[in-house]
């Protein structure tokens, strides 16, 4: 009677098993959902800093004696 208790608890645990290995397999042959590439904005123009060479968006250089700097702390430099 033991031997029939073992053999049907082996047998409920090999039908797990394979149970869970089927679905694993299933979910690595469906391919995987692409989602929508990533939104990209137009260019911006670079400008280089006068001081340190820097390249940087022009929208934020600030404009000096001499060019377009990166920093104040660079502007004031180049003004000295």
């Amino acid at each position: 009677m033991k031997y029939l208790l073992v053999l049907a608890v082996v047998s409920v645990a090999i039908w797990l098993w394979r149970k869970n290995r089927r679905e694993e397999m299933q979910e690595r042959a469906t391919p995987p959902k692409k989602s929508a590439p990533p939104a990209v904005g137009a260019p911006k123009a670079m400008v280089r800093c006068a001081h340190c060479g820097l390249h940087l968006p022009a929208t934020d250089a600030l404009p000096g004696p001499g060019g377009v700097y990166c920093s104040a702390a660079h502007r004031r430099a180049a003004a000295d």
